[in-house]
């Protein structure tokens, strides 16, 4: 999960060292969009084989891009459609192992393969949404879910 070469610790070492920072870079920051920002830089540095990571916010029935790391991607998305999309009408994470074979798929960008996006929650009502793709096919596993969704949770602590 983690880049190798940057973080030489156990997988547990790791992803403590990853909350751990997340909650350092925005415990004192009140700007969603510096903690969004910062977030997303945070992931791209620490996760190994992906090939995009950011954000989606709510706005009425559409999700908006937010900030990222990666190629440029889709601007809006609507609630329902892609896997992001999916996420926000079913209020849970998405974990997909090949976005080819996922109804609706929207292919912002052809060399992601699979796919992870968690749900942003403010007072239990979704806010926006956590969005990772990978050229590797079945790149994101349940430990992956669980780490991620840790770092969401604090995430949401601050927006």
């Amino acid at each position: 999960m983690f880049t190798e070469q940057l973080y030489t610790g156990t997988k547990e070492e790791n992803e403590r060292l990853l909350l751990k920072q997340l909650e350092g870079l925005i415990e004192d920051e009140p700007s969603q969009l510096a903690n969004l920002a910062n977030a997303s830089a945070l992931l791209q540095q620490f996760l190994s084989d992906i090939n995009w990571v950011g954000f989606y916010l709510l706005d009425g029935e559409e999700l908006v891009l937010g900030p990222f790391q990666g190629k440029p991607a889709c601007t809006r998305i609507k609630v329902g459609r892609g896997v992001c999309g999916t996420a926000v009408s079913r209020g849970e994470a998405v974990l997909v192992a090949d976005v080819h074979q996922f109804p609706g798929h929207i292919a912002c960008d052809s060399a992601s393969n699979s796919e992870l996006v968690i749900p942003l929650k403010r007072d239990g009502a979704v806010i926006g949404v956590l969005d990772i793709d990978s050229p590797q096919f079945s790149r994101f596993d349940e430990t992956d879910l669980a780490t991620l969704t840790a770092f969401v949770n604090i995430l949401e602590k601050y927006l």
